[in-house]
């Protein structure tokens, strides 16, 4: 447990409130988010700076370039697929497979874009699924609101399932020595269990706005006339293939997403010759902008010891007698709650290292290793911007056209933290429950 911090000190104080400060910024909506998340970054770096704590190279290297270049690359890709009437077809298939019933649709949305977010990074499902499902609900005249959140948050829940479902999982299993199946054998009935009552709680919360706003008639379009570019079309779903396809290798051939991503990019450029400016006026440059200086703010938390001095603290318990499972669930929550006002990425990386060494003291760490996966999988759905998916859903709801289809600050507490929350119950009950299968299989180191 070398290196851990001497306790609660001025820059901890100083950073944590300057993160209070930027959160109560965005939260009010006083001003656009981006703008708020600029602010608060601009206050951490110089602050940090005076005190010694940050620095405007650490504040350059905690903006997760990979993340950022992925987003861009998908909004890129998405952006050439949008005009040949890709999406509206799918739109039209999937609409007509829900029958007009607003639940069914929920339902099967959420467990589509579960499973693919299984194997596939949530940010880039939520990017290719967010645009069809506004589609979809406009064309069955419904409120996107539902659908939107849904989306965000069970793509979330499926990717704590796998092994690459989520970079912290990543990082984990590389940590312990878990391999994907054993990963998915832990994870998977314990995400069944969250999804299902995630989605219970959502068709309860949102049954409101599940109702039709108007009269239903999209299902007797005619899905083979959406279709207005099928060259460019095939070229574009060439190129997503191949990225998906390396999706699943990169780790192979040591290739970052981001990488990948601009690999179908560039394909379809070879492909298309598409002019550029109309791309990149479809990019979503204020959720980029928004994510640089929210790394950037949760970069100075991380410096100023914050992290680790809470990491250290929950490593205590650990060590005590009879209290491996009371630090499980005390990890577990105390990660969701810290996903969802950082990033996960940073307290996964802080925890590693202190996990690590209490393995060396000889305890049991396997189920800690499953209790923190759980925790920064999970806690994302707590607020609006706990999570990449979350923010990218809420970006689709403010240029949807529906009013009533904004995802607020407020909407998203009222009507997201209640489901965060029981996913979070039901994760402990199953934890609890079976403990000796999640305690009874020690990572490999």
């Amino acid at each position: 447990m070398n290196g851990a911090p001497a306790g609660f000190d001025a820059p901890m104080a100083v950073a944590t409130a300057i993160l209070v400060a930027a959160y109560g910024l965005i939260f009010s909506e006083k001003i656009h988010r981006a703008a708020a998340a600029v602010i608060g970054a601009v206050v951490m770096v110089g602050v940090g700076s005076w005190m010694g704590f940050y620095t405007q190279q650490a504040a350059i290297h905690a903006v997760d370039a990979n993340t950022m270049l992925l987003l861009t690359g998908m909004m890129m890709l998405v952006a050439m697929l949008k005009p040949t009437g890709g999406f509206e077809y799918l739109a039209i298939r999937v609409a007509k497979f829900a029958h007009g019933r607003p639940r069914v649709l929920l339902v099967t949305l959420g467990a589509a874009v579960s499973v693919v977010s299984m194997f596939l990074d949530n940010v880039t499902t939520v990017v290719v699924f967010a645009p069809l499902t506004v589609l979809i609900t406009r064309l069955l005249n419904l409120n996107p609101l539902a659908y939107l959140m849904s989306l965000a948050m069970l793509s979330n829940i499926g990717g704590v399932a796998t092994l690459v479902g989520d970079p912290p999982n990543i990082m984990i299993g590389s940590a312990a020595g878990i391999d994907f199946n054993r990963f998915l054998l832990h994870m998977g009935p314990i995400t069944v269990v969250t999804w299902a009552a995630t989605t219970v709680l959502i068709l309860v919360v949102f049954r409101r706005e599940l109702e039709p706003m108007g009269p239903v008639g999209a299902v007797d379009l005619d899905e083979r006339k959406a279709i207005r570019d099928p060259a460019t079309l095939r070229s574009v779903l060439f190129a997503l293939g191949v990225v998906i396809v390396l999706f699943f290798l990169h780790h192979h051939f040591h290739l970052f997403p981001a990488y990948v991503t601009f690999i179908g990019v560039s394909i379809a450029f070879v492909l298309l010759r598409p002019e550029i400016e109309p791309i990149l006026h479809e990019v979503e440059w204020p959720v980029l902008l928004f994510f640089a200086a929210l790394f950037v703010i949760v970069g100075g938390v991380d410096a100023s010891g914050l992290l680790a001095l809470i990491g250290h603290q929950l490593a205590a318990f650990a060590t005590e007698p009879g209290m491996l499972l009371v630090t499980c669930l005390i990890l577990m929550w105390v990660a969701a709650a810290l996903s969802a006002v950082v990033d996960n990425i940073p307290f996964t990386v802080t925890m590693i290292p202190i996990v690590l060494g209490l393995e060396g003291q000889g305890v049991n760490t396997a189920p800690l290793w499953w209790a923190l996966a759980l925790g920064v999988g999970l806690g994302g759905n707590g607020t609006h911007i706990g999570a990449t998916a979350n923010v990218i859903c809420v970006a689709e709801s403010e240029r949807c056209g529906v009013p009533e289809a904004v995802i607020t600050p407020r909407v998203w507490l009222r009507k997201g933290l209640p489901a965060t929350l029981l996913s979070l119950m039901a994760a402990s009950l199953v934890f609890v429950l079976f403990f000796d299968f999640f305690a009874g299989s020690r990572s490999a180191g």
